[in-house]
């Protein structure tokens, strides 16, 4: 109980009003009746002296000690008053206490100043005779206007200081049953307050800790019901606001950790204190990356002091940034802007991957200029040739015959090339995949049609061209006049890049759920370097041997994107001088 300080304030503060109370009440009762005591005392003093003036006045004019004594003896008896008779002159005439009238004189005594100026003398002093507190009163007595003497009664004051100690300790009894009944109640009343306050506080406490769906029971029908229903109302409020901070924070989260774009968080040091989940998976992060500089988190020191330079600058800027990763290398916009997070000034930094963009304006500037480059040669030629037939006089011909079918062919070349690039810009547009009619297609009709197709080639090289078609027929959802144009852009490039007595054969199979063809040679293969490359548009292993075969570059290009299109996929494997393999993959359906 009184390990709570509230109880202890209230139990003190109860018991010290309680003391100071009583105390100023039974100080002021003890004055009072003391006071009104002495009062009433010196009244009764007062009354007998002028009652014994009558009696004695008389005796004292003539001064009389012999009938003084006489009836101060009488008087005592019958009061039991001490009455003292003294002279003008301070000589004491008479006095109960002393009959021997051995007493000194009396003159300087305060009350008999006091009394031959005014009505009556009043002191209070222990008795020299009596050895007790006395109360005296002092009467003058006057005679034709002359003071003649003075009467002095004196009562003990014994009784009444025993009254006085007897109501102390009476009154101190009082306090201290007071008190402890003040304890008890003040212990019950603390209990009655602090309970209701120790319920919240529990409560509160639960709920300080987290549980926001707890709320304070209590009924009290006074201000602690106020109190009760403003903490629910506040735990209310903060549980709606943690759950709209909660919901904020995940949707930020949710949105950070599935940005195609890494962010970091990097304070005005330089150092990295904050990533996302693609920034981890980018830079290959672990969990010691925070805190440190770039320069050993990514391998550059371009991203920390571009940060510090927008701390110090208040305003965000642009960089770009290559990171070397083994042999690839990786280019990124980083957008930083400064963001401050009150104490801390931070710097948030946004990556874009523009290595693919980076790379088709590559491969594109390499695509005009192998376009350029391979319009150029037959036009060259073409010119030149035709500028000869220009001057020739036509005496010899079978010199102009000869440069007129270089003319052809070089026109026929350009004629397949510009066909291929049309072809494929027709299909790479959104009309044109939309347009084409994709229906089963019997691939080992297809497999025929174009090993017929290219015999006649084949022989005249002195190749093999070998069919192995599956056993049951085998169909795919696709074009057939486009799923043919595969097949014959890859036997035609295998009898192209086969030497003379080669083979080249084209394999259909059923591998689980897809169909599996394949277009093996033995011919003069693709070294590691170039296999990467070979989809791309005017790419050539050898150009001036594929120039000599007639090729530019456009087939192996849109063999791969007429497989896409078709939901295939295509794998080369090769080796130099042993052959090369295509491997193409189609989902197999049925026959409609």
């Amino acid at each position: 109980m009184f390990h709570s300080k509230i109880t202890r304030r209230l139990v003190t503060s109860f018991l010290l009003v309680v003391l100071v109370s009583l105390s100023l009440l039974g100080i002021i009762l003890l004055n009072y009746f003391r006071d009104y005591t002495m009062q009433q005392e010196k009244n009764a003093l007062i009354l007998n002296a002028q009652i014994i003036e009558t009696s004695l006045e008389d005796s004292l004019y003539s001064k009389d000690v012999a009938g003084l004594h006489t009836t101060l003896q009488e008087i005592h008896e019958e009061t039991s008053l001490r009455v003292t008779v003294i002279d003008a002159d301070g000589t004491v005439l008479a006095d109960t206490a002393d009959p021997e009238q051995s007493m000194s004189n009396h003159l300087d005594r305060e009350e008999v100043q006091q009394a031959m100026t005014e009505p009556y003398g009043l002191a209070i002093r222990q008795s020299e005779t009596l050895h007790e507190n006395l109360m005296y009163v002092a009467v003058p007595v006057y005679r034709n206007g002359q003071l003649i003497g003075i009467i002095r009664t004196s009562s003990s004051l014994a009784s009444m200081e025993q009254s006085y100690h007897t109501g102390l300790r009476v009154i101190l009894s009082a306090l201290f049953f007071a008190l402890l009944a003040a304890l008890i109640i003040a212990i019950w009343l603390a209990h009655r307050q602090v309970q209701p306050i120790r319920c919240l506080s529990l409560d509160a406490m639960e709920i300080a800790s987290g549980n926001l769906h707890k709320r304070l029971q209590w009924h009290s029908g006074d201000e602690f019901d106020t109190l009760v229903q403003t903490i629910n109302q506040l735990t209310r409020n903060l549980s709606a606001k943690i759950q709209e901070s909660q919901a904020e924070a995940e949707k930020m989260t949710l949105i950070l950790n599935n940005s195609d774009n890494a962010i970091m968080l990097i304070d005005e040091r330089g150092l990295i204190v904050g990533t996302n989940r693609q920034a981890e998976e980018t830079f290959h992060l672990q969990g010691n990356a925070l805190h440190r500089h770039s320069i050993h988190v990514i391998g550059s020191a371009e991203l920390s002091e571009a940060a510090q330079e927008v701390c110090r600058q208040g305003k965000a800027q642009t960089i770009t940034l290559t990171i070397h990763d083994g042999s690839a290398a990786q280019t990124f916009q980083v957008f930083l802007a400064p963001f401050y997070n009150d104490p801390d000034e931070l710097v948030l930094a946004v990556f874009h991957d523009i290595s693919l963009l980076q790379e088709i304006n590559q491969r594109q500037a390499e695509f005009v200029s192998n376009a350029a480059h391979e319009l150029a040669t037959p036009l060259t030629s073409i010119s030149g040739f035709a500028e000869t037939l220009l001057d020739d006089d036509f005496k010899d011909p079978e010199a102009s015959r000869h440069f007129i079918g270089i003319i052809y062919r070089e026109a026929q070349r350009m004629n397949s090339l510009m066909k291929g690039l049309l072809e494929l810009a027709r299909l790479d547009s959104t009309h044109g995949k939309t347009k084409i009619k994709r229906i089963p297609v019997e691939v080992n009709t297809i497999l025929h049609q174009t090993a017929e197709q290219l015999q006649a080639k084949a022989k005249s090289k002195g190749q093999a061209l070998i069919e192995a078609p599956a056993p049951i027929p085998l169909y795919v959802l696709a074009a057939p006049e486009l799923f043919g144009q595969i097949l014959y852009n890859l036997t035609e490039n295998a009898i192209k890049y086969t030497q003379e007595g080669g083979t080249i054969q084209i394999t259909s199979r059923q591998a689980a759920d897809h169909l599996e063809l394949t277009v093996a040679d033995n011919g003069i293969g693709i070294g590691p370097a170039d296999l990467p490359r070979i989809f791309d548009r005017f790419y050539r292993v050898d150009k001036a041997r594929a120039r000599k075969s007639g090729g530019n570059g456009i087939g192996l290009s849109l063999v791969k994107f007429l497989v896409e299109l078709f939901d295939g996929t295509i794998e080369v494997t090769s080796q130099l001088e042993k052959g090369t393999t295509f491997t193409l993959t189609f989902p197999l359906t049925t026959k409609s």
